[in-house]
């Protein structure tokens, strides 16, 4: 048994048997008492340790995050919190690492504090098996989600995301525009945004040149090292590539340091775009051309969402925000 259950059998929507359960005032007594009443006789209880009927709200919001020193995912966090603040919610942070055991029992560890909802910070937590995203949906069941960067489809879960099909496809198509065809590709990994990113960027090749080479695309981990060395590897085995896509800022930087160990002039020899706009995009040198996801408008257009679901509002399943190219040093455009 669960609230779409009650939601059925009371004739409201999810979002009001939610409120009914944190006991919003805005929910007129009518309805309540019917909610409940279903509640009784279908003997629903919200979680481990039965809310109860009609309770107050705990305001408070539980978050969870892959990484916290992921720069994306901590500015996240750092405007959500800020938000959640000014709206009067205090919040329980949980850094849950990418296994997917791990994110299970945090989830229900924040469920088990009686939050009054769940933001999801990063597509790191939608799972290539849509099974293994159960666990999210049965929790919309009791709470509403919020996902950052990334779509699923249920009701009570709530998307903000910003376009990055749109804006690896303008990053590419204007190196292309520039006659640089050898685009190498580098990506973290084949999340619900990684995905995007990697579509927009062979939908621009595939536009312009009618074929994707698949060795320029390439999986790196996440630090600068590791770019840098990937880098000078596919260099030395032979792969000719003029410019740089990356999916985030770290790797950018680790292909200016292939750059200068190769002693390639920047952006004449090589150009580089890299993503999320970061503090490192400007910290190195030549400072990078880097695609801004406005991480600062994704939080606060989900709490602004968050807020309006807790007040029985009517709000989309899914929220897209444009993505801006920040052109630095790094590129000739």
């Amino acid at each position: 048994m669960n609230i779409y259950d009650v939601s059925e059998r009371a004739r409201v929507s999810i979002a009001t048997v939610s409120r009914v359960i944190n006991g919003n005032p805005n929910v007129s007594e009518k309805t309540k008492q019917k909610v409940l009443a279903v509640m009784e006789e279908l003997g629903y209880t919200p979680n481990v340790f039965a809310r109860g009927l009609g309770l107050n709200s705990m305001n408070t919001i539980g978050i969870m995050c892959a990484d916290s020193s992921d720069p994306f995912l901590a500015n996240a966090v750092y405007f959500i919190e800020r938000e959640l603040r000014k709206n009067g919610y205090d919040s329980f942070l949980c850094c849950t690492g990418y296994a997917l055991k791990n994110k299970q029992n945090y989830l229900s560890l924040l469920l088990s504090k009686r939050v009054d909802a769940i933001i999801l910070v990063g597509s790191g937590f939608l799972e290539f098996n849509k099974k293994d995203n159960a666990y999210i949906i049965k929790a919309a069941g009791e709470v509403p989600v919020m996902l950052i960067n990334g779509y699923l489809n249920n009701p009570n879960i709530y998307c903000t995301l910003c376009d990055d099909y749109q804006a690896t496809f303008t990053a590419a198509a204007l190196l292309l525009e520039q006659g640089i065809q050898n685009i190498l590709y580098l990506y973290t990994s084949k999340s619900y945004s990684g995905t995007q990113k990697m579509n927009g960027y062979k939908a621009a090749v595939m536009e312009k040149l009618q074929s994707v080479n698949e060795d320029l695309i390439q999986c790196c981990p996440g630090n600068i090292e590791a770019a840098r060395d990937l880098l000078l590897r596919l260099s030395e085995g032979g792969l000719k590539f003029k410019a740089v896509i990356a999916v985030e800022d770290i790797l950018g930087v680790g292909a200016i340091k292939y750059a200068k160990v190769k002693k390639l002039a920047i952006p004449k020899d090589l150009s580089i775009i890299g993503y999320n706009n970061s503090l490192l995009a400007q910290c190195c040198e030549p400072e990078l051309t880097s695609v801004d996801n406005h991480v600062e408008t994704l939080s606060i257009s989900t709490v602004s969402t968050l807020m309006r679901v807790l007040d029985c509002q009517k709000v989309p399943n899914k929220t897209t925000i444009s993505n801006d190219l920040n052109i630095r040093n790094t590129t000739n455009f």
